[in-house]
């Protein structure tokens, strides 16, 4: 399936009502838009992650509209503990999150999310984002059950084919 700019869209997306997507490699902030396009294309419900400080006039009802989740970076339960939380609370939510958790090179990805899907007992879907093939692939679903570090190489092979749009920061 054809995107805007060109982009494929590979794979299809489990009918599930709640998941952690994880897109890899992030490199760029056109990551975000080429995202919302595919989104969009595909008529998904999703939902990310931002800092609370983030969710101020005037962008805070656009942030929410896009699937925006505030999170309170000084809550006792954390972030992990909140999602969990926000997991529960909901029929459906599907939460997309960038595990390097920055556009820069990064010796090792942040693990909350495994520890997420872990406790809330919903499934990893990894996507990757290639630019240099102009490419997103969606990935058969994981089931997160053993050890985080495990867990962690699993999700990674999956994706590990992908360039980046600025690949000096994979």
């Amino acid at each position: 399936m054809r995107v805007l700019g060109g982009w494929q869209i590979n794979g299809q997306l489990p009918e599930v009502p709640k998941a952690i997507i994880v897109i890899a490699p992030h490199t760029s902030n056109w990551d975000f838009f080429v995202g919302l396009f595919v989104m969009f294309k595909l008529r998904l419900r999703l939902s990310f992650l931002g800092k609370d400080s983030l969710f101020v006039f005037p962008v805070n009802r656009l942030l929410r509209w896009v699937g925006g989740i505030p999170i309170k970076r000084n809550s006792s339960a954390g972030s992990v503990g909140q999602m969990v939380e926000a997991f529960q609370r909901h029929k459906e939510l599907v939460l997309v999150i960038t595990p390097e958790g920055t556009r820069k090179k990064v010796k090792k990805w942040k693990t909350g999310f495994l520890h997420m899907a872990k406790e809330a007992k919903v499934p990893v879907i990894p996507v990757a984002m290639d630019y240099a093939r102009r490419c997103v692939d969606i990935l058969p679903a994981l089931t997160i059950e053993g050890e985080v570090d495990e867990e962690l190489k699993r999700v990674q092979s999956c994706v590990f084919h992908a360039q980046g749009k600025n690949p000096e920061n994979t």
